[in-house]
Order: C-alpha cells, then structure tokens, then sequence
C-alpha cells in the first residue's frame, strides 16, 4: 500500500516550529541573499563594566549589525566606552542589588538564572560573547546561536584554585559549594550553542576539552589603525593590563628590577601594594590610563613584556600594529600572534630568570629589528579581517538553516 500526503505543501508550512513566520522568512531571506540587515540580532555579553578585549569584540560585532540588542548581566555605563553608550543594551536583574557593579564576580552563583530570565524570542540571530557566564541564554528554537567563546570560564575549570586561594575562607567555602553545580550547567548549556568561534587555537582546544564541541577559529578584532610606529629606539620596557595573579606582573617587576631596567607598569588590580613592595627605583606604576596614555606608551617602549598566559591577548597586537616587539611567555594566544623572532620572543618557563635571559637576548638583536616589518604583522589580525571571517560564517550559517527549513517540505511533497 502506497501512503499519500493528505497535507498540501502550504498547509505544512504553518505548523513548521516554534516561531513566528515572520521570524523564519527573515531566516531564510537573510540565508538565501547573505544580507543580514533585516534579522532581529541580540548580543549578549556576561558584563560591561570595563573596556578591555571582550568588549571590544562587542563593540566590533555592533559596528557589523547596527540594529542589535545588548544584553548583559550587570553594565557600569562609566567604564564603557561612548560608542557603547549608544547602544540599547538591556541589563538583568543583578543591576538592581546594591554594589553590583563592582561585586558583580561574587555572584556568580546567581548568574545562570540571571541570564535564563533574559527573553529572546524575538530574535534571529544571537550572538554570545562569553568568558563569563554568557552562552546560557535560552533562545527561539529555530533562531541562529554563535558563540564567540573568548575562554570557557577559568575560575570553574582550569583556573579554579588560582581564583580560590586568592579569597578569604568565606569565598573559598562558596566556591567549593557552588562550582560543581556551575560546571554541569556550563557543560549543558553547550548544546545550546549551534557554532563554537574560538579566539584562538589554544582556547578551541580548551572547549574541545570542556564542552566536547569543536569549533572555528578566528582572531579577536584588534583596531591596528588607532596605532602608529614610534619613531627611535625605545625608551623603557613596558607592562600593561590588569595586575591580577595569573597574569604574573610580578616576573616583569622583578625581571626589569634585578636588571636595572627601567619599566613603567600601566593597570590596577590587587597585586598593586605588593608589586610596589618588590619593586626598585627603576620601575613606575602609572595605575590605571586613558586609550591615549596606553596608545603613547605603546609607541615609546623598548618591547612589551608579557609573562602571563592569555587565550589570545590583545595588547601584544597592539604593540605590534605600533612597531614594537613582545616577550612574551611561551604559552596561550602568544604562540599565534608572537610567532616569529622578527616581531618579538618567547620564554619557556613562566619564572623570573627566563625573561631576564630573554631581554637579554633581546638587547643583542635589538637594533636589527624593523618596526615596519612588525607592523605589517600585526595587520593578520586587524577588524577588517574579523568582520569577513565572521561575516563568511554566519552568512554559511544561515544559508544552512534556510536550506533545512525548506527541504523537509519538498522531500514529504514528493
């Protein structure tokens, strides 16, 4: 016996999903004719409470799609920059409590349902933004997710005891408690991601590790043209971002104050009154800057020096795209972008005596270096190369998901 569809082709049509129709004809036009104008976009970012690499990927994914939503869990809209202030950006119910722009990592364990209240069924196309809580947003189940995934979240995985021992008994007591519970929503929430971007090589393998997704690779946008090559030699080594344990600020410190270097340190954080404590005549703390102080030092320094480990790590382009070479520890997103000696050096052990043997090495071949030919490095990693890499995905995305939506018909009619 032969079975017939007893349904017309139309008629299927309106019991396809959960969505509007509206919703899935911006889909499939927007698949069908790679113009991503006409979606309904929601970005969605775990906080705005500073300027640093995550939140200049946001700024670069609203530049790409002027018609997005912000969603955050908590925003300090004085320590964003004017262009993000612009923005309609939505923020959850942890704004509310009292402190929370400042105390915002101690609520972490608040931050899953927090992210869960935000209502996203209007939109087509969500883009997470996550190294904090950020990819656990529920969405329409027929809209497009991508995760821009700047780092699984280090203080549940491999970074868990760094950020432990650094609190009193009382966190490290809620920590203990709450990180189990976190790591199987993490994990869970993974499935609610349809494409992983990695920021780099080393962090793919880090989702591959925690998540078991694979995904693609591509470069953070660094703004290279907001960079000029300093004239002359430089003057003096520079450290610069956040003075916080894992980033190990105090090899640099110590490096620049056994050799009798001079070093200027640009950043706050916890380790300050300790790092001055270890410091000699030769290093000055600039605290926390302007764009334009960090851009001007950037341009006058011998080599940045970069002894922490980071899944990708901005600045170092940054001081490329100004003509100046990074030594850098031979670990994280310096093996991609510090990849040759001709734009800067990479030490073996993350200790004090390896980057004082690299400067070392460094002074010898300091005048053989072209601050041009490092520059011209630095451009592999520019926005306009993000903007197409990214835009080629998600266009390859939704041609996909168009193509899915109107197959299933077309088999069953035949």
């Amino acid at each position: 016996m032969t079975l017939k569809a007893t349904t017309s082709l139309p008629d299927a049509r309106a019991f396809l999903g959960d969505a509007p129709v509206m919703a899935k004809r911006r889909v499939t036009e927007a698949g069908s004719a790679t113009d991503t104008k006409q979606l309904r976009v929601a970005i969605v970012h775990y906080w705005l409470v500073s300027m640093r690499g995550g939140e200049k990927v946001v700024e670069e994914l609203c530049r790409m799609f002027p018609q997005a939503d912000i969603f955050t869990l908590v925003c300090n809209r004085d320590r964003i920059s004017d262009f993000l202030k612009t923005r309609n950006i939505r923020t959850s119910f942890l704004q509310k409590i009292p402190g929370a722009q400042r105390h915002y990592t101690k609520m972490l364990p608040l931050m899953p349902f927090a992210l869960e209240q935000f209502d996203l069924q209007e939109y087509d196309l969500v883009l997470s933004s996550e190294s904090g809580p950020a990819k656990g947003i529920i969405t329409r189940a027929d809209a497009l997710h991508i995760c821009y995934c700047h780092s699984p979240m280090r203080y549940i995985w491999d970074q868990f005891h760094v950020y432990r021992h650094g609190l009193p008994w009382v966190g490290r007591a809620m920590m203990s408690l709450t990180a189990p519970m976190l790591r199987a929503w993490d994990v869970t929430t993974a499935s609610r991601v349809d494409t992983f971007v990695a920021n780099s090589d080393y962090v793919a393998s880090r989702i591959r590790r925690f998540y078991d997704r694979d995904s693609v690779v591509i470069h953070p946008p660094v703004a290279t043209d907001d960079f000029a090559v300093g004239k002359g030699k430089g003057e003096f080594y520079l450290y610069a971002g956040q003075l916080t344990t894992y980033k190990r600020p105090d090899i640099a410190v110590r490096a620049c104050t056994e050799a009798g270097r001079k070093l200027v340190v640009i950043g706050e954080g916890e380790q300050l009154a300790y790092l001055k404590s270890i410091a000699g005549p030769t290093v000055q703390f600039l605290g926390h800057q302007p764009f334009n102080v960090l851009r001007d030092h950037l341009s006058r320094c011998r080599a940045l020096l970069f002894p922490g480990t980071e899944d990708f790590g901005i600045l170092p382009v940054e001081a490329m795209a100004s003509g100046r070479p990074v030594l850098a520890f031979d670990a994280g997103g310096a093996r991609e972008t510090v990849s040759s000696p001709l734009v800067g050096l990479r030490f073996a052990q993350q200790t004090t005596e390896a980057l004082l043997e690299t400067m070392a090495a460094f002074e010898e071949i300091e005048d053989d270096i072209d601050p041009q030919a490092i520059r011209a490095h630095s451009l592999k990693f520019s926005s306009t190369v993000f903007r197409e890499r990214l835009t080629g995905l998600i266009d390859q995305q939704l041609s996909k998901r168009a193509d899915r939506s109107v197959d299933p018909f077309r088999r069953r009619a035949g």
